[in-house]
């Protein structure tokens, strides 16, 4: 389904990196009807082969299409077939529009510029073709891939990206799990407020405004002189706030294996990954924000002193090879060592020995990896975690069926952190507002055992901090 309203039906040409990217695709455009060029179906042939997610995706599209006609002629096939579910899931409505496929030579005169046989060529001389036949329906052409939308363009063809899976309009509307409250706050909600302490926490009951609108997990805050920091538990019977006052990791007796948070932010992120109840965290942030670090110091805390878990899992995708981790060589681990170069750096500060020797310091390493796995997401599926603590770094490069493949590999007892900065994605057609963490992000927010926290400031050096301000 587009997003925007239409004054009339349209016929939807779709491009083959569309149904590669979504396999229910065909379902999303409501009244409207759909057209596939026979190089889309040439091009899903040639991509079927394979264990990697585009081919499993191509797979799903056939599988679909293969419901969808199966029992249709040509005649049939050339009038439309009628867009019917070909499988029971609540979230996707039934859609009244038409399928068509293209069941002739459409010959269209491109620019010479244009010469040769290339699939998205073909595309625009179908879609062109079409143009001219149907005057009852406004024709657009849907593409994953800019330069096919750029080319479209010039030649007069509607054409638009596919923001089906598109969570927010604006990837500024994304929630940051932190609320910054007006200086007159305690005036404007002081009415029924109602404190206690229990088991040592400090606890209120907030009634007003403000408080209907916040989520379970997300950080209040207010400077001053009477500053106050608390997280929001949940909200009783009457719509009230319970909210608890957090513990402020900044303070030198609140040492997370021997290091402070540096602000607030990073103070917020250590409150939900120490929590034993919150069972998903996601943390967004810029280079050297400091996500890697605090993770790996809640993780190591938990494992190694408090045993919450039983091992460390850390695992991240491997864009730049592709979707095989290569010809490296060695065992699983071992290949994927080169992309934990992060994991390492931040090893190096958790396990530095104050006056040791070599020795201590080599000791303190091997008793610290022991306990952390390093894992392909190749292997993930089928797979079920118990009593881990599972750390997803570069998540910005999941799609969101990848996400939830992930998560759902949560055994009892595991905890689960994506780590990620949703403006270095190297994903082909994801982007800031379609990428996995931004999706469960948005998915995730008000559960009371999942937790979000977006970190702004860069704490790694004065160097760094004016690279990032003036590069």
């Amino acid at each position: 389904m587009i997003h925007h309203e239409r004054n009339r039906p349209c016929l939807f040409v779709l491009d083959t990196n569309v149904l590669i990217h979504d396999p229910s695709a065909l379902f999303r455009f409501q009244e409207h009807n759909v057209f596939l060029p026979m190089v889309v179906l040439e091009e899903l042939d040639n991509l079927k082969k394979g264990v990697s997610e585009i081919a499993r995706n191509v797979r799903q599209s056939t599988r679909f299409l293969d419901d969808l006609v199966a029992d249709s002629n040509k005649t049939e096939i050339e009038e439309g077939v009628l867009i019917s579910h070909p499988f029971r899931d609540g979230r996707l409505r039934h859609s009244s529009g038409r399928l068509f496929i293209q069941t002739r030579i459409m010959r269209t005169e491109l620019p010479d510029t244009m010469a040769g046989f290339k699939a998205d060529n073909d595309i625009l001389a179908v879609t062109l073709a079409l143009m001219r036949e149907t005057s009852d329906r406004q024709v657009v052409l849907v593409s994953k891939d800019i330069n096919l939308r750029i080319k479209a363009t010039v030649l007069g063809i509607m054409a638009e990206d596919y923001e089906n899976d598109q969570v927010l309009d604006d990837v500024d509307l994304l929630y940051t799990g932190i609320t910054a409250l007006p200086a007159d706050f305690w005036n404007t909600h002081s009415k029924d407020l109602h404190a206690w302490q229990e088991e040592g926490r400090s606890y209120y009951r907030i009634h007003g405004p403000l408080a209907d609108d916040w989520n379970a997990n997300q950080f209040i805050y207010l400077d001053g002189d009477s500053p106050f920091e608390g997280v929001v538990r949940d909200h009783d019977e009457n719509g009230a706030a319970i909210v608890e006052v957090c513990n402020n990791y900044t303070l030198p007796k609140n040492t997370v294996w021997g290091i402070n948070a540096r602000n607030r932010e990073q103070s917020f992120a250590l409150n939900l990954l120490m929590d034993p109840q919150v069972d998903f965290v996601t943390l967004l942030g810029q280079a050297g924000t400091g996500k890697t670090l605090l993770t790996l110091a809640a993780a190591l805390t938990q494992t190694l002193e408090k045993n919450l878990y039983s091992e460390i899992i850390m695992t991240r995708v491997t864009v730049p090879v592709g979707e095989d981790i290569g010809f490296l060589p060695g065992t699983e681990e071992e290949k994927m060592t080169p992309w934990m170069g992060a994991l390492m750096d931040n090893l190096e500060v958790l396990t530095r020995v104050e006056g040791g020797g070599s020795w201590e310091r080599q000791a303190t390493q091997d008793l610290v990896r022991a306990r952390i796995k390093i894992r392909s997401l190749n292997f993930m599926r089928g797979r079920t975690f118990q009593n881990k603590f599972l750390i997803i770094d570069e998540a910005q490069n999941l799609t969101s069926k990848q996400m939830k493949t992930l998560i759902t590999r949560a055994g009892p007892g595991t905890k689960v952190i994506c780590l990620g900065n949703i403006s270095q994605i190297d994903t082909p057609y994801l982007t800031e507002t379609t990428s996995g963490l931004t999706y469960v992000v948005d998915r995730f927010k008000g559960w009371p055992h999942g937790g979000h926290i977006t970190l702004l400031r860069g704490e790694r050096s004065r160097l760094a901090e004016f690279a990032s301000e003036t590069l």
